[in-house]
C-alpha cells in the first residue's frame, strides 16, 4: 500500500532519491506526481533524466547522471573515457572533450545503443570490449580507450603523444605491450595500421606532451634514444636530479623548461639549482623551451636545438680528476595502476 503525505506526494521511503540522478520513467512508475519532476531544484541533464540542482555540470557529474539510463553493456568510451581516466586529451580533441560536449559511450550490442541528444553512441564490431570502473562508472580500460581514440588521429606523432600520456611518470595506466596486444587484436578499423606502427616509438615515464615532442624530434633526426626521467645520484646514493632526457654515456641532459618559473617558483628554483649541480658533476645540460619543438617552431629553431645535442654527443664530456662519481637509475614503469 502506498503512503501519501499531506501534499499528495509518496512517502520518502517509496520515492526515488532526489539527492542523486534518476530516470523520469522510474519516478512516474512509482507514483511520483509529474509536478514534482518540474520543480526548480531538479535539473534536466539529459532527456528523461533528472538530477538535483547543484549536482554538477562537469563531465564526471554528467556521466553519473547518464549512467542511470545505461544498460549493463554500455560503457563510457573515447574522449569521455580519456577525461574520466585523467589522461591528457590530444589538442585536436580538446573541444570534443569539453565539460559540455556530447558524452561518448560504446557497446557491442546494437540494441543497447543509447539514442539521446548530447550522446555519441558507438557500436564496436570487435569480439571484445575491455572495461573497468572509475569512481563507480563503467569505462573502457586505458588500453581500449587508446585504441578507440588513436585510430582517429591523423598524425603519427599525435598517436605517440597519446600513448605516452597513458604512461606518465608516477601514473602508469598501461604498458606498450598491452597497447600493442590490443591494437593487434583490433581488426578492420580505419587507422589501426598507423596505431600499430607508432607503438614502438612510445616511451613510459614522460611528464608532459613537450617532453614527448622533444624526444621525438631528437630520435627522428637520427639521434639515439635517450633515457626518460632517469635519476642521477652520487655514488653514495645522494639524489642529484631526475632528468627529463638523458644520454648517460655522453653525460648529456636535456631539460624541458615550461611555465614553472611562473606557476611554481619554488620548483623552478630547485630545478635551476640541481641543473647547476649536474654541470659541476661534468654533465652538459641543454635546456629547451616550447618554441624549440612546437608545431609553430621554425625549422631553424628545431635544427639548432637538435644540432646542439648532436654536437655534444659527438664530443662527450669526460669527468676530470676529483669529480664525484655518479650512477644513473633508469625509470621503472611498474606498477601499472590498472
Amino acid at each position: 500500500m502506498l503512503h501519501r503525505t499531506s501534499d499528495n506526494l509518496l512517502h520518502p521511503s517509496e520515492t526515488p532519491s532526489l539527492g542523486r540522478p534518476f530516470r523520469v520513467a522510474d519516478a512516474l512508475a512509482r507514483g511520483l506526481p509529474p509536478r514534482v519532476l518540474r520543480r526548480a531544484e531538479l535539473d534536466r541533464p539529459f532527456h528523461g533524466l533528472r538530477s538535483p540542482s547543484g549536482f554538477g555540470g562537469d563531465l564526471a557529474a554528467r556521466c553519473r547522471a547518464l549512467n542511470v539510463a545505461m544498460d549493463d553493456g554500455v560503457v563510457f568510451s573515447h574522449v569521455t573515457a580519456l577525461r574520466l581516466h585523467g589522461i591528457d586529451v590530444p589538442w585536436t580533441l580538446r573541444e570534443a572533450a569539453a565539460d559540455d560536449a556530447p558524452l561518448h559511450v560504446a557497446t557491442r550490442v546494437e540494441g543497447d545503443r543509447l539514442q539521446r541528444r548530447d550522446v555519441v553512441s558507438h557500436r564496436t564490431r570487435q569480439d571484445f570490449l575491455e572495461v573497468t570502473t572509475v569512481d563507480g562508472l563503467p569505462v573502457t580500460t586505458p588500453a581500449q580507450t587508446f585504441v578507440h581514440v588513436a585510430a582517429d588521429l591523423r598524425l603519427p606523432d599525435d598517436v605517440v603523444i597519446l600513448g605516452d600520456a597513458m604512461m606518465r611518470y608516477g601514473d602508469v595506466l598501461t604498458s606498450t605491450a598491452e597497447l600493442a596486444d590490443l591494437a593487434r587484436r583490433t581488426r578492420k578499423v580505419k587507422g589501426i595500421a598507423q596505431v600499430r606502427e607508432q607503438i614502438e616509438r612510445m616511451c613510459p615515464g614522460t611528464d608532459s606532451v613537450m617532453e614527448t615532442r622533444t624526444r621525438l624530434r631528437l630520435t627522428d633526426a637520427g639521434l639515439p634514444w635517450p633515457l626518460v626521467n632517469a635519476v642521477v645520484r652520487l655514488d653514495d646514493g645522494t639524489y642529484v636530479k631526475r632528468c627529463d632526457l638523458l644520454y648517460p654515456e655522453a653525460r648529456v641532459v636535456i631539460e624541458y623548461d615550461g611555465d614553472q618559473h611562473r606557476t611554481d617558483r619554488r620548483q623552478w628554483r630547485d630545478d635551476v639549482r640541481r641543473r647547476r649541480w649536474l654541470e659541476e658533476l661534468e654533465y652538459d645540460v641543454v635546456v629547451v623551451v616550447a618554441d624549440d619543438f612546437t608545431r609553430e617552431a621554425s625549422m631553424s629553431q628545431e635544427r639548432d636545438a637538435v644540432s646542439h645535442v648532436r654536437a655534444l654527443l659527438r664530443d662527450p664530456r669526460r669527468p676530470g680528476p676529483g669529480t664525484p662519481g655518479t650512477i644513473v637509475v633508469p625509470f621503472d614503469p611498474r606498477p601499472v595502476r590498472y
